[in-house]
């Protein structure tokens, strides 16, 4: 057995021992291409990528790719013209584990180190732009594998083996407070309550030195958490339970969520003590569910329920739980930007999935994921069956939400007619359904459109009213939103000092959570960069759109990748437009083929 390992500085082994590596660092750079495209790529473009230099490009690649079957000792790969990318069985690479739909996780241990590390190519611009974006994306996947894990060990009481996988989340990303709190819920849960408050500590003193925030109250409750006691029968705990599942759920869709909360939370605790396992089930979805979408900050709380729920609901053959629990799951990964993580669990949920209205729910939450990563052909395809299947079923309040992303994914591709079609379908099925909690999100998109049109009054009316109701629910990623359209207002308006304003509040807001919506916050920054270079302000601009390309690429939302390299055009980057050129050629949307 060959394995190529690409994490760390690379290496390539036989049977566990090294052999001798390809020479020279393009040939490292070439196999390490080869491996994550996407697509067989053609012999003319890895010769203009990687050897655009030399006196013969593509006889070089030939002398390039003849080392790499010599050190793998397989002669009849990548050969033909697009060159081939299938390995073989007898050759495995370290980061196919993360594709590795195994039920054991001991695997992503191993995997450490950056990518294709102390391989860097000044002379090809273009190469070094691909494996930035790479290195950040597949860091990510290995940082939402590993949370993954975790989460998923502490769900199943297994919190001793949680904490090596959560360490090694926090040790990827130390400033990403979500992984700093199952760590110390994986502590507190094996018993280790002192080094749980210890780890809340570092947590605290790493956002405030790091990040200039404080920590989310969730952090120190999770150093409460105390091992779970095993279930007693009650004769009257499944009525209660049943009871206040139903009441907690009436109050979550009222949008009355403390009180619908307190209610899950009982209910969960009563489920416990009935010994009903799909009662259990039940209220762990329901209460993961909740602690999910309606309040910021309960991201990492919120999985283990899911996870549990899950559990419960294979033992008890409760399928429309596990499903709901999955797709909960997936939405959660979306949110976070893990793309990967979200679409295998999505992909359970749609395959678990029985009815249109189930459907519906896991179909609107793929086109979501499909539309931030900028695969616009199948986030539409996916939205337009949700749509249709809750138009089939009368889930009203579906309908709505899926119309909305759809308006969202034509509004980026400048479709506008199709924009104002599908928001103003979403718009009157929210107020039909008094559906006041959701109403921010339509409306600033709808004051988008407006603001294009020059219809700014229109405009400023819808923001001003989606700001005051963002701000009574005390939603950030709603007020983020509505910030950044205040803020464009500004701009439209000519008043700079209000729209700097207003863009720096959404900044502020959409970042002041851990759990917030990592799409939401590339946009707002993606038009704080725009208005600072329209306005000659380049010092504003560049940090700006560092944090921006970082973002993008770890959460592979390839179209903020690519608009990050053209705001590094307009900065002065020579290369950076022939980069964006390059990573834009599979993102259909014909509004980013026009600005390229």
């Amino acid at each position: 057995m060959v394995t190529i390992r690409l994490l760390g500085p690379p290496t390539i082994e036989r049977d566990g021992q090294p052999v001798r590596t390809p020479r020279g660092r393009k040939a490292w750079a070439l196999l390490g291409y080869l491996l994550l495209a996407e697509r067989p790529p053609s012999r003319q473009r890895l010769a203009e990528l990687l050897f655009g230099d030399a006196g013969d490009p593509l006889g070089a690649l030939r002398w390039a790719l003849a080392e790499l079957r010599r050190a793998l000792g397989t002669p009849g790969l990548f050969g033909g013209d697009p060159v081939a990318t299938e390995l073989g069985g007898g050759v495995r690479v370290d980061l196919h584990v993360l594709k590795d739909a195994s039920d054991d996780p001991a695997p992503l241990l191993d995997l450490g180190g950056e990518l294709l590390e102390g391989v860097n190519l000044a002379a090809n611009p273009e190469f070094e732009s691909w494996l930035l974006v790479e290195r950040h994306r597949v860091s990510a996947a290995v940082e939402a594998r590993l949370h993954q894990a975790a989460v998923a060990l502490l769900a199943a009481g297994n919190a001793r083996e949680a904490i090596p996988y959560a360490s090694r989340a926090v040790a990827r990303n130390p400033v990403e407070e979500g992984h700093h709190e199952v760590l110390v819920r994986g502590l507190a849960a094996a018993g280790d309550r002192a080094a749980a408050l210890r780890q809340a500590a570092v947590c605290e003193d790493i956002l405030r030195r790091e990040l200039g925030v404080a920590a989310s109250p969730a952090l120190r409750e999770a150093a409460a958490v105390a091992p779970v006691p095993p279930p007693v029968p009650a004769l009257s705990a499944r009525a209660t339970a049943s009871s206040r599942l139903e009441a907690g759920r009436a109050a979550i869709v009222a949008g009355v969520i403390d009180a619908g909360l307190q209610c899950l939370r009982a209910a969960v605790a009563e489920a416990a003590r009935s010994g009903d396992v799909a009662l259990r089930a039940r209220a762990a979805a329901a209460l993961g569910g909740a602690l999910a979408h309606a309040t910021p900050g309960r991201d990492e709380e919120g999985p283990l329920l899911l996870h549990e729920a899950i559990q419960l609901a294979d033992r008890a053959g409760d399928r429309a739980t596990a499903v709901t629990a999955h797709r909960q799951l997936g939405f959660l990964e979306v949110k976070a930007g893990r793309r990967k993580t979200a679409d295998a669990w999505l992909a359970k949920a749609e395959a678990l999935a029985e009815t249109d209205e189930q459907l519906s729910a896991v179909l609107g939450v793929r086109g979501m994921n499909a539309s931030d990563r900028g695969d616009y052909p199948a986030a539409l395809r996916h939205l337009r069956g949700s749509v249709e299947r809750a138009r089939c079923c009368g889930d009203h309040r579906q309908r709505a939400w899926s119309l909305s992303i759809q308006a969202r994914a034509h509004l980026l591709r400048a479709e506008r007619a199709e924009a104002i079609a599908a928001l103003a379908d979403s718009l009157e099925l929210v107020y039909e359904q008094r559906w006041m909690a959701f109403l921010p999100w339509p409306r600033v998109l709808q004051a988008e459109l407006d603001l294009a049109a020059g219809e700014a009054d229109a405009a400023a009316d819808a923001l001003e009213q989606s700001w005051v109701l963002a701000c009574l629910l005390g939603d950030p990623c709603w007020q983020s939103m509505s910030a950044r359209g205040l803020g464009l207002l500004g701009v439209h308006r000519g008043d700079r000092a209000a729209a700097t304003g207003w863009f720096e509040d959404a900044a502020t807001r959409c970042t002041r959570i851990p759990d917030r919506y990592q799409w939401v916050h590339g946009y707002v920054l993606d038009a704080m960069i725009t208005a600072a270079l329209d306005d000659g302000d380049a010092d504003r601009a560049g940090p700006l759109v560092a944090a921006f390309a970082s973002l993008a690429a770890r959460c592979d939302m390839r179209e903020f990748v690519v608009r990050a390299h053209l705001h590094r055009h307009r900065l002065g980057d020579g290369s950076a437009l022939t980069a964006a050129r390059l990573l834009a050629a599979d993102i259909d949307n014909p509004a980013l083929a026009k600005r390229l």
